[in-house]
């Protein structure tokens, strides 16, 4: 009888001890050469984190990564906390893009409450690391006057921030446009703790850029990766030209060694984008495809991450041409006709590779911001085989001029996955 009492005492120990405890307090120190640390439950912590939803965290954990860039419930804290994972929450603070009206006072109260609200249900979970409010709010419509009273709002929202929760540092996060903002920032809201950057090509400039307008409290790269789809060459119809992943893969290594790593104004980084996304393309900015297969990018990740590759890694693209012009050439081609479409491709591991083929009508514009609103073309019938597993293809132009991308994709059977797309011009 005595065991069992023992046992049963036991198991609700156990069961006891996979509940959060309370918050894990997090403190920004600022060291002698001028530099921060972060400090998490009193030990240095340095963001190894994406932009990330509730998938794929078991590989973000594999891969070395720390953290997540998102908003949630408490079951969501919970599964982060009990996977070893901290989150950037993202507290609801909307951009005047979106209708939000500054000057409209009853608004600006009930968008405060609203954030207060979720900041003391949460405030107390070990998940919390930083508090972030909005994203790029920063960015307004061309030909609209900024109104920089967000800013004053921010400053309200972290002082009462400050006052309800002293244990999380607190946040906004801008883009890299017009810098000017970074001086209104300053001004008006002093009660925020660091910055968060989204920055993609130019993310080699923002430290000069941060330290001539005087910005001397810390950073973090709340996202970086691939080039923008508006930082990139074009087609000479205007269309941008997508780097391919092994492109994006080694951009994402070498940004994260020359950008983050080794300044000591930087506590970390969030890499853009943990799953699969629609903006330009399906395939511009996303880590996985729409079936959940890892790229060569979550590779570098977990390189840069860990100091070692992946036992199995993703395949590695060489090249993919259309009757030997990639798509740095200006592919124009003839409706209704046939055409060759070569992709080469390396297995690191020597695995088989299978490789699906698609041909799709650009969208006649692109989302006004971040790929709002945009929706993911499908294929084209009757342009690609069916049967088309093969590095080389025949495929067909549409009967009707206009443009198109063809997309290659190549599998290694073990989760993995590359691709690669041309722009065409169908005359």
């Amino acid at each position: 009888m005595r065991y069992y009492v023992i046992l049963a005492f036991l198991l609700l120990l156990s069961a006891c001890n996979t509940e959060p405890s309370g918050p894990i307090p997090v403190e920004i120190v600022r060291q002698e050469d001028g530099g921060f640390q972060l400090l998490r439950g009193g030990e240095p912590y340095y963001v190894k984190g994406t932009v990330a939803r509730d998938q794929f965290l078991d590989i973000l954990v594999k891969a070395g990564g720390n953290s997540v860039r998102s908003r949630g419930d408490r079951e969501f804290l919970d599964k982060l906390h009990g996977m070893g994972l901290s989150i950037m929450y993202n507290l609801p603070v909307q951009p005047e893009r979106n209708g939000m009206d500054y000057d409209d006072t009853t608004a600006v109260r009930k968008q405060f409450d609203e954030v207060m609200a979720i900041v003391r249900e949460y405030k107390d979970h070990p998940a919390i690391l930083f508090w972030s409010l909005g994203n790029e709010l920063d960015w307004i419509p061309p030909g609209i006057e900024p109104n920089w009273k967000v800013y004053d709002h921010l400053n309200d929202l972290a002082k009462a921030i400050h006052e309800e929760d002293p244990n999380h540092p607190v946040m906004t996060v801008m883009g890299t446009g017009d810098w000017e903002k970074v001086d209104s920032l300053i001004a008006r809201a002093p009660e925020l703790d660091l910055l968060g950057i989204n920055s993609y090509a130019d993310i080699g400039r923002v430290h000069g850029v941060l330290e001539e307008r005087g910005w001397d409290k810390p950073i973090i790269f709340t996202e970086w990766g691939p080039s923008g789809a508006w930082q990139v060459r074009k087609t000479s119809w205007g269309r941008p030209i997508e780097e391919t992943e092994a492109e994006k893969a080694e951009l994402r290594r070498q940004r994260y060694e020359t950008a983050i790593l080794g300044h000591n104004n930087v506590l970390g980084s969030y890499v853009f984008h943990w799953w699969s996304r629609q903006e330009t393309t399906h395939t511009w900015y996303g880590m996985f495809d729409e079936g959940g297969r890892a790229s060569e990018s979550v590779d570098a990740m977990q390189y840069v991450w860990t100091g070692e590759w992946p036992e199995n890694r993703a395949p590695h693209l060489v090249s993919l041409v259309i009757e030997g012009k990639g798509a740095h050439d200006d592919v124009t081609l003839e409706a209704g006709k046939s055409y060759t479409a070569t992709a080469t491709v390396e297995d690191p591991d020597g695995d088989p590779v299978e490789y699906a083929w698609e041909l799709v009508r650009e969208p006649d514009q692109y989302g006004a911001y971040a790929g709002g609103g945009e929706i993911r073309q499908p294929p084209i019938p009757d342009t690609v085989p069916a049967d088309a597993n093969s590095a080389e293809i025949q495929f067909t132009t549409p009967p009707t001029p206009g443009e198109y991308r063809l997309f290659m994709y190549a599998y290694d059977g073990n989760g993995h996955y590359t691709t690669a797309n041309i722009p065409i011009l169908v005359k």
